[in-house]
């Protein structure tokens, strides 16, 4: 069974996450969205919504699975028996800093990390560009799942 581990802060999902996910789903038996928790960080959603968020937005999909984790995504990896780590692509900027994690990672593990290119329809959405809209009022439906605009 090929699974792959897709981490992130998701706060909150954005569409961009959400066909990396539908997507990865055609490659892999199972796919763990995984929200990590960094006691350092200031999150708009808490942890309790953003996993309802990715969960209501993929309530059909029974090879989507959403956990929540602290500590490394290898070893999360290694203990849900995952083979790979999925991330979503937007920029350059993008490439270089996940491409510095994946040569990390596998200096630790075995875990591969396959890259998924955003569409170009999502490639501007990030998860910061929605809570500035958010906060200040503005129309995110476009940016995020229903799910997300129930809260």
């Amino acid at each position: 069974m090929k699974k792959a581990i897709f981490p992130g802060s998701f706060d909150p999902i954005t569409n961009g996450h959400f066909d990396i996910i539908k997507r990865g789903v055609s490659l892999f038996d199972e796919v763990i969205v995984a929200i990590g928790v960094n006691a350092e960080k200031k999150y708009m959603f808490s942890l309790e919504d953003r996993k309802r968020f990715i969960e209501e937005a993929f309530k059909d999909e029974p090879k989507v699975r959403v956990i929540t984790y602290t500590g490394l995504t290898i070893d999360l990896c290694k203990k849900e028996k995952a083979e790979f780590i999925l991330r979503g692509l937007r920029n350059p900027a993008d490439f270089e800093f996940e491409k510095a994690i994946a040569h990390a990672n596998r200096t630790m593990s075995k875990i591969e990390t396959v890259f998924l290119l955003t569409a170009a329809r999502t490639s501007y959405i990030s998860s910061s560009i929605v809570r500035d809209v958010l906060r200040n009022g503005g129309d995110a439906s476009k940016m995020v799942p229903d799910s997300v605009l129930k809260k």
